[in-house]
């Protein structure tokens, strides 16, 4: 029953990585300094807000640089890949009409443009280690399992995006408002600790925030993620990506009528 959607992706897999290329290069197109501000980004935004906030949490948070990168690593990601998928089925409305493309392919080329861009972004958080003198852990060569999961649930919310999109363009805008709504509600610059135990339960909802504690137990900690919380950060990201492709598939074939 899998082997001819598995049959389907294969066929087009080298486009969706051509059509993920472009999307690299056409985001630095015309710039003078390229990928490097995959790797300048999240380093100038990580002492703006160090020094925003630091003074703030300074004595309730060890490492304050690292642990904000690694949130603003994971929300980062997500928030591109995200925003970028969402506009991909309407913004590649001209292929779609010239010939027979799977339109699942925009979406996903979307989403591994952005995990590359996350991937040079990862050099700034070893260039902050090495200027905190933070030790070297073995787990932090794991780093690519909640980018994993990160990967599968952005993919699944951009299915989703990209098909209502076809259908109610203000959703781009009303998804700009939630983004900052969510980026807030995730312990991306505070501790949870600040929060009070209603909050700290509701925060386990959030699906960012267990991305986030998965990166930062790896990295501050050293500690390796237990059974328990691969398996809810798999799970949300299994569920997402399940619930989206459904939906996509749903709604597909009503997409040239209205692009």
């Amino acid at each position: 029953m899998i082997k001819p959607y598995l049959d389907v992706f294969l066929k087009y897999w080298g486009l969706i990585v051509y059509l993920a290329k472009t999307q690299v290069s056409l985001k630095y197109r015309r710039s003078y300094l390229g990928l490097l501000w995959s790797l300048l980004n999240p380093l100038l935004t990580m002492v703006i807000m160090t020094i925003v906030f630091s003074t703030m949490f300074k004595n309730s948070i060890e490492n304050f640089p690292i642990y904000l990168m690694c949130g603003r690593l994971i929300f980062g990601f997500n928030q591109e890949a995200t925003k970028s998928a969402l506009n991909s089925v309407v913004g590649n409305a001209s292929l779609i009409k010239k010939i027979y493309v799977p339109k699942y392919v925009f979406p996903m080329s979307e989403c591994i443009a952005s995990l590359v861009n996350m991937l040079f972004s990862l050099i700034a958080l070893l260039i902050v280690m090495i200027f905190t003198h933070l030790e070297f852990k073995w787990t932090m060569l794991l780093f690519w399992v909640p980018l994993l999961y990160v990967f599968l649930f952005a993919l699944g919310i951009g299915l989703i995006l990209s098909a209502i999109n076809v259908f109610f363009r203000d959703i781009k805008h009303l998804y700009d408002v939630f983004l900052v709504l969510w980026m807030y509600l995730t312990p991306i610059f505070y501790p949870v600790t600040s929060l009070s135990d209603d909050l700290r339960r509701l925060m386990g909802l959030n699906p960012m925030y267990h991305y986030i504690v998965m990166l930062r137990g790896m990295f501050l900690d050293g500690v390796l993620p237990t059974m328990s919380e691969n398996l809810i950060c798999l799970g949300m990201g299994l569920a997402t990506i399940a619930v989206g492709l459904v939906f996509f598939k749903k709604t597909q074939d009503r997409f040239i009528l209205f692009i």
